[in-house]
């Protein structure tokens, strides 16, 4: 699989051509890119205003819509690159080469994976879409397909990197299991089926349902994460663990939501249509939870580990039990001061309703 997406090894920064450049054992510069299959460089173009497209990526087009070639006529200022560099996705790619580089050097016995996973990667794109590849791929799904594939959906949403990120940012803040960006990036099951989920909601949403359908089969398969592809999430997810979480096709997940394993957000089994749980921002639901039918999590809500949801959860606010019932009670409940899925505090509420001591 070649790692050379673009004519010119440029990153573009202000109309100026910017060339980073990494050291490798056999003493050979690497060069890394932010963009994958766009190559902007003038040089060589008979036709300045538009991008030109290498040879190699040509069949990246063809998992595209009909839309791909007009989402490429992009310019050198403004656009995707200059979201790329406010929001510090270049930062943190590079970071992540870093830490692979001193990971190399710690451990030898894991160069060639760290090479092949990151290093030679031009791109988080791209390394996302090889590692999720080589994850996913087997003997009749070939991870050289599915690189196609989720190449494209990253060409055809260039809005998609930043989820990305904000995922990988969110899982390095609040998991102190984390100890770095490229460890949570290779290793960390839950944001790797959370990505996968990404590139399979953009498949659904463009009507490429039966492909939806198989990847999310996958990554159930290989993740042990079941996510309905028609299901909708917000930035800044972290799933900790991972292990046994289910999420139906009407549910939708707010921003910097914190979900346990062996959390449900299934239907009743008595209705059709719209019949999954609705969680709002900054939700943090503990591990064995579930939430059953259309009802809505609030903004800023806890709900403890082990419970059975069945009704609204007002905003800010601590249920538990199974049913799951308010601290402080429904009348009157106990208001949170902060925010539940950044703290990912699980226990000081249990002074408020419980009498259980050891």
């Amino acid at each position: 699989m070649s790692t050379s997406f673009l004519g010119s090894p440029c990153l573009v920064k202000n109309g100026k051509n910017i060339q980073t450049i990494f050291p490798c054992n056999n003493n050979k510069p690497m060069n890394f890119t932010i963009k994958s299959c766009i190559n902007l460089s003038r040089t060589k173009n008979p036709n300045p205003n538009k991008p030109q497209i290498d040879d190699h990526v040509y069949n990246y087009a063809k998992y595209c819509t009909p839309k791909f070639e007009k989402d490429l006529n992009i310019t050198k200022n403004g656009g995707v690159f200059e979201d790329i560099e406010k929001r510090g996705v270049l930062d943190l790619w590079l970071e992540m080469q870093k830490e692979a580089i001193f990971d190399i050097e710690q451990e030898p016995l894991l160069e060639n994976y760290y090479k092949d996973s990151i290093l030679i990667q031009d791109c988080i794109e791209s390394a996302l879409s090889y590692h999720l590849s080589m994850k996913l791929g087997n003997s009749s799904l070939t991870s050289e397909g599915l690189y196609e594939v989720f190449m494209g959906v990253f060409i055809e949403d260039q809005e998609l990197v930043f989820d990305v990120v904000d995922d990988l940012r969110a899982v390095k803040e609040r998991d102190p299991a984390c100890i770095s960006y490229v460890h949570c990036f290779l290793n960390f099951k839950g944001f790797l089926a959370c990505q996968a989920h990404r590139i399979a909601h953009r498949l659904w949403c463009k009507g490429r349902k039966i492909l939806a359908l198989v990847i999310q089969n996958r990554v159930c398969e290989v993740f042990a994460v079941d996510i309905h592809p028609g299901a909708k999430i917000g930035c800044g997810l972290l799933l900790d663990h991972a292990t046994g979480v289910v999420v139906g096709e009407t549910a939708v997940i707010g921003n910097n939501v914190s979900i346990l394993h062996n959390v449900t957000l299934g239907g009743t089994g008595k209705m059709c249509g719209d019949r999954h749980p609705k969680i709002g921002d900054g939700v943090l639901i503990g591990a064995g939870t579930c939430v059953l039918g259309n009802v809505r999590i609030e903004d800023g809500a806890k709900v403890g580990a082990g419970s059975v949801v069945l009704m609204e959860v007002p905003a800010r606010t601590t249920a538990v039990g199974n049913p799951a019932r308010l601290i402080g009670g429904k009348e009157n409940p106990i208001k949170l001061d902060k925010i539940p899925s950044l703290t990912m505090d699980h226990t000081s509420h249990m002074s408020d309703w419980s009498d259980y001591v050891i």
